[in-house]
């Protein structure tokens, strides 16, 4: 389990590589993507396997309290997508997509330390 959380890390590290580098990839992937409910489902799935993985595993990291915590934060991130329906989570893409352009690449590398961070915190 422990490398699931490596890899999610590697992952999100390298999504905002990319988004430093050419956020149009991953955002115009998004904004292809909003309107499929399949999107919205990954979106949950992801954050509530994270989010258990993350509070299994925080007794074995490095920042147990805070690798915790951001666990929390996820399932409740996934909670709140999967309440909020389907039209509200359209609006919510559109408007996270309305950013892209002054604050992408600070996106990019926010992603970046947080999956670097992940991977440190567990190895």
């Amino acid at each position: 389990m422990l490398i699931l959380i490596v890899i999610f890390g590697a992952l999100i590290f390298l999504a905002g590589l990319i988004i430093i580098i050419n956020p149009e990839i991953i955002y115009g992937y998004l904004r292809r993507q909003s309107e499929n409910l399949e999107l919205q489902i990954v979106a949950i799935v992801v954050r509530l396997v994270l989010g258990a993985l993350l509070i299994s595993l925080a007794g074995i990291s490095r920042f147990p309290l805070a690798i915790e915590v951001i666990g929390w934060l996820s399932i409740i991130a996934a909670i709140t997508l999967a309440v909020i329906g389907r039209n509200n989570f359209k609006r919510l893409m559109v408007w996270a997509m309305s950013f892209q352009h002054p604050y992408g690449r600070i996106g990019g590398l926010a992603a970046a330390g947080f999956g670097g961070f992940l991977i440190y915190a567990f190895v």
